[in-house]
């Protein structure tokens, strides 16, 4: 009787651990089909996740923050994976999630966010990319680099100056051209 227990004890055990292990080795499979640029950025907000949960289990921060950073990180990997597989590149911008509330956090004037267009570039700093409701709707955007913003600058200068009439000191018109990003092998 007592080596029927013991069997049966294993056996579930057993299965219960096989579970586990699909269930590990499926989620891992999920990132595979990323290159290591994208998984590099999903394994971060993994990590950023344990210490929210971490902080957490000791009691460091109350609820509303524990359920908004948790938001905030699903919202962020949602937005990540969607990119990624649109674009089938290995790159991702630097992105910033926002609640409503938390628009002053990255714009110095936030506009309504009603009035937020897909793909409008605001304070050339920040492109819009969509909201992701991960509990609540975050705002999701993605910080412009250095080359992005400079040539944005230009363009709106130029813009500006062929606005205001007459140019003191005309610009010489020369074809805008990004430099080329190196990559390693």
């Amino acid at each position: 009787m007592n080596s029927r227990c013991l069997f049966s004890c294993l056996l579930g055990a057993l299965f219960i651990l096989s579970a586990a292990v699909g269930v590990s080795a499926q989620t891992g499979n999920d990132e595979e089909q990323y290159g290591p640029v994208v998984r590099a950025y999903l394994g971060y907000l993994k990590n950023e996740q344990e210490v929210v949960d971490d902080r957490a289990s000791r009691h460091e921060v109350n609820r509303a923050y524990y359920r908004r950073n948790s938001n905030r990180i699903r919202a962020l990997r949602q937005m990540a994976t969607r990119i990624a597989t649109d674009t089938q590149n290995d790159y991702l911008p630097e992105l910033e999630a926002v609640a409503a509330d938390e628009f002053r956090l990255i714009l110095q004037q936030p506009p309504r966010s009603e009035s937020l267009r897909i793909g409008e570039v605001l304070q050339t700093t920040f492109r819009y990319l969509g909201v992701v409701r991960a509990g609540e709707p975050f705002y999701v955007f993605a910080r412009l680099d250095p080359y992005e913003q400079s040539e944005l600058i230009e363009k709106t200068q130029i813009t500006s100056t062929n606005d205001s009439g007459s140019i003191a000191n005309p610009v010489q018109t020369r074809p805008i051209t990004r430099a080329r990003r190196v990559t390693s092998p």
